[in-house]
């Protein structure tokens, strides 16, 4: 317990690192993801407003960006982030891969959010006389609020654990505290200490974002 008293000072600043990381990405995540995933859905062959050629570029790209390992895009995109940011190392740096990862990944889940509405509403809707916009904005959007919400929620779930990662190329966080502390220095309450910080933070994170997804949810 001295020992975790004496790292308080480090392991505070540990935590505001994981904090400004997802504090970025994941809003980021959201204002681009967002339009994209609904881009996606709007012009999938059969939807509202079909593209199919420049769908199937759009969607190949998304699902190569999403599926690629997490470990590996850090390190593959390390000139791209020396160039927005000036620096490979430290909490700025890891932003980028970050924000790179959840933009496609999000986007892909509110498209699946979308999808999962069904046709009627939209239908009706076109009957009706709406326009796309109107569409978009009135009926998919306002529908699928309670899965968006519950996508933000496990996006940043994820990339909390994703903020660790970078501990391992210096990007500062709860993973490279534990990393230089408990597991470079054999010190393992520190490292359970560091643990159970991701543990809660991630458990708080939830529990919020279930409490705003039934709040959000017309039919709880």
């Amino acid at each position: 317990m001295d020992r975790i008293m004496e790292l308080r000072p480090e392991l505070l600043e540990a935590l505001g690192q994981t904090f400004v990381m997802i504090g970025v990405a994941i809003p980021l995540a959201v204002l681009v993801g967002t339009p994209l995933g609904i881009w996606l859905f709007v012009h999938a062959p059969g939807s509202i407003s079909p593209s199919p050629k420049t769908h199937a570029v759009v969607d190949t790209i998304v699902s190569m960006l999403r599926s690629f390992p997490f470990l590996i895009l850090l390190i593959a995109i390390i000139p791209i982030t020396r160039f927005l940011v000036g620096t490979t190392v430290g909490t700025a740096a890891a932003i980028v891969p970050l924000t790179v990862n959840a933009i496609p990944y999000f986007a892909r889940l509110v498209e699946q959010n979308i999808s999962q509405l069904g046709t009627g509403a939209v239908e009706a809707s076109r009957a009706m006389g709406a326009t796309q916009g109107q569409i978009i904005r009135n009926v998919l959007l306002v529908d699928a609020r309670p899965g968006i919400i519950g996508s933000i929620t496990v996006t940043t779930v994820s990339f909390i654990s994703y903020s660790a990662m970078v501990g391992l190329v210096g990007g500062g966080g709860i993973g490279d505290f534990a990393i230089r502390y408990g597991y470079y220095r054999y010190e393992t309450g520190v490292m359970l200490v560091a643990v159970v910080l991701m543990v809660v933070l991630v458990s708080l994170v939830q529990w919020g974002g279930n409490r705003l997804v039934r709040v959000a949810d017309k039919r709880l």
